[in-house]
């Protein structure tokens, strides 16, 4: 048996430290019909962090933002309403963002898929999906998903009042 060379040895290392095998992430977000005269889309945000072990979670990656992308200046006014989502990544960002950015949802469901060339970067490992929503004259609500990234597999929650049923799928 031949001992492997340098380069052989750093291959193998890397095929070992690579991130996570390229895997789709499928969000579904279910906006409940609000009953009231004065009724206003919310914005919501979709994002990922990383639990932390005895300290808050640290912030990863935005998915999504629905807001008022046709009034740029109006729009980007609310987005701080969305409290989790713009103190861990909000504020820091250009928006409106390719790929990211697009306008309010009417109530009912919502399906966004994140393809694996967006997140081939992103470790193996125990995330969480935060979906934050915000409504101008309505509430604030921030819905939590556990699921583990590198793996297939389904975790879901549900919102009480601005959010309802919230699914996350990592897909291989």
């Amino acid at each position: 048996m031949r001992p492997l060379t340098l380069a052989a040895s750093a291959a193998a290392f890397g095929a070992i430290a690579a991130p996570a095998v390229a895997a789709d992430l499928t969000v579904t977000v279910t906006l409940p019909q609000q009953t009231g005269a004065a009724y206003h889309r919310p914005y919501v945000a979709l994002f990922i962090e990383r639990p932390v072990t005895g300290q808050p979670a640290v912030p990863v990656r935005t998915l999504a933002v629905w807001y008022e992308v046709s009034n740029v200046a109006e729009g980007k006014d609310w987005l701080k309403d969305m409290r989790s989502w713009w103190r861990g990544l909000g504020r820091g960002m250009t928006l409106p963002a390719d790929g990211i950015s697009s306008a309010t949802k009417a109530p009912g469901r919502h399906t966004v898929t994140i393809p694996a060339a967006r997140l081939r970067d992103l470790p193996a490992g125990n995330y969480t999906l935060v979906v934050d929503a915000a409504r101008e004259l309505g509430g604030r609500e921030a819905v939590r998903v556990p699921f583990v990234w590198g793996r297939a597999n389904t975790a879901r929650g549900t919102g009480s009042t601005e959010l309802g049923a919230v699914t996350v799928a990592v897909t291989r």
